[in-house]
């Protein structure tokens, strides 16, 4: 999967909105009349919707501003008055046309464009070999259902969209009931069908694989308070033996770190000397500057800091402060005189590559398999399972403090609220700066209460979700309803 991906008719033109499907017009030598002929097409096809998820409006700027950057974890960062569409998101100042709820929306969709196309024609493909269309369908409905999944935590209802040209380009949103069970469908479909990591040959790491939709299926239950059910399909996926904690916290975020046995699912990226399959994720992050390649986004928090336990290693894995060494060794982090209290984001970090900025290397992380540890320890306290919680969480502890006998002891408590705010810190600290935090927030009900303690314009009801994006509203001919709150 680490390499070039054509994109072939599906990158040929931008999904402004779902609203906009029916108005695509192929163009060039590649036609839907002359595609999907053999099974090298088909793959072709999957690889396109993978291709989207590098894309700069599903896990690039939009998407850490409506995950990190909306919540405790971090601000803005680089300069004042640089994407102040993001500023508004850390203040919760953001209205229906801010370019982070528009540019995820559209971005997705896309995505989602792009598997429907995929999963509708690839059973037409006239002559290849089964064993890998029914893998390719089942990929492209597990990326189907990573794409709804996101959506629908960030927007509620939403317009639910299963074929590439549907006959009404005018839709309302779906209720949210309905959404979650093609999510659930999808995922369980793929988890059926898929692969085992191990399974996969090496040119293929990074494909969706049956742990990667079972544990996304954990997660969807976890974030819809079915514990029993959570807590099953992450046992199931641990008990699989098909993943492993990294020996060090610090090994994950390396290049040596990518695909490897804590990996549940990371998007692939690779810097070519033309371009083409690298990602500006790691380079909106990074550090701004002589010394490095990145734009100073995503700035830790002072809140963040401060949720760490003292002589806790994983701090010093997460942030980058003036004055430290860069991760590859290649330079000191220099003072900025343009940004206030710099610091960095150090799992984003920006390694030299070839092709010019915006075609950075590095993967990002999705799924990994702490997480995963951290939902079947969650899930089993909240079923009364404390003992077997304990445990899980305990393996992520020690973990963290390694040889250490002085930091990070044990979680003994077997009170249920306690060990529940032990867990939730927990994912905090072990996941902060990779996009979880929001989503937490949000479904655990304490979005509110956390802001509002920050001193942000959080208003309750409200900004629990984002906003439809206006100029889909207005081309829906007002089929598309807004979030309450929200006007233009």
């Amino acid at each position: 999967m680490k390499y070039g991906i054509v994109a072939l008719i599906l990158s040929l033109s931008l999904l402004m909105g779902c609203s906009d499907v029916l108005e695509r017009t192929p163009q060039g030598s590649i036609t839907l009349e002359n595609f999907f002929k053999d099974g090298e097409q088909a793959e072709q096809s999957i690889n396109a919707v993978y291709n989207q998820l590098r894309s700069f409006q599903v896990h690039v700027f939009p998407f850490i501003g409506m995950t990190d950057i909306v919540s405790d974890d971090a601000e803005k960062g680089s300069v004042p008055g640089d994407a102040n569409y993001l500023q508004e998101l850390d203040e919760f100042t953001h209205g229906p046309s801010n370019n982070g709820p528009t540019g995820v929306w559209a971005g997705y969709y896309d995505g989602i464009f792009r598997a429907n196309l995929a999963i509708e024609r690839i059973p037409t493909v006239p002559e290849m070999d089964e064993d890998l269309r029914a893998r390719l369908i089942a990929e492209a409905r597990f990326l189907r259902g990573h794409y709804y999944f996101n959506l629908v935590r960030w927007f509620g209802d939403v317009v639910l969209i299963t074929t590439p040209f549907p006959e009404t380009n005018l839709m309302a949103r779906a209720p949210l009931e309905d959404v979650y069970a093609q999510i659930i469908s999808d995922l369980e479909f793929a988890a059926s069908v898929l692969p085992e990591k191990s399974e996969y040959a090496a040119k293929d790491l990074g494909r969706a694989t049956s742990g990667a939709a079972k544990s996304l299926l954990a997660k969807v239950a976890l974030t819809r308070g079915e514990f029993a059910n959570a807590a099953n399909l992450a046992e199931e996926v641990i008990n699989s033996n098909e993943y492993a904690l990294l020996p060090t916290y610090q090994g994950i975020f390396t290049q040596a770190g990518e695909n490897a046995s804590e990996s549940i699912f990371e998007v692939q990226a690779a810097a070519y000397e033309t371009g083409g399959g690298g990602t500006q994720y790691n380079e909106v992050q990074g550090v701004r500057g002589a010394t490095n390649l990145g734009w100073g986004f995503n700035r830790p928090s002072d809140d963040l800091i401060g949720a760490f336990e003292l002589g806790d290693p994983r701090r010093e894995a997460t942030i980058l402060y003036v004055g430290e060494i860069l991760p590859d060794g290649s330079n000191v982090v220099q003072p900025n005189p343009d940004i206030v209290n710099p610091r960095f984001n150090q799992k984003a970090f920006v390694v030299d590559h070839p092709g010019g900025n915006g075609n950075g290397p590095g993967n990002i992380r999705i799924f990994r398999y702490a997480d995963l540890i951290l939902i079947a320890s969650e899930a089993l306290n909240e079923t009364g399972r404390q003992a077997e919680a304990l445990v899980y969480l305990n393996q992520i502890r020690a973990r963290a403090r390694g040889t250490s006998t002085r930091f990070l002891p044990d979680v003994t408590t077997t009170d249920q609220g306690q060990l529940r705010a032990a867990i939730l810190r927990e994912r905090r600290v072990e996941l902060a700066m990779e996009q979880h935090r929001w989503f937490d927030l949000v479904r655990t009900n304490r979005a509110a209460s956390v802001m509002k303690a920050l001193g942000k314009n959080f208003v309750e009801g409200k900004h629990e979700l984002f906003p439809i994006p206006q100029g889909d509203i207005e081309l829906s001919l007002g089929l598309l309803e807004q979030n309450p709150g929200y006007v233009q």
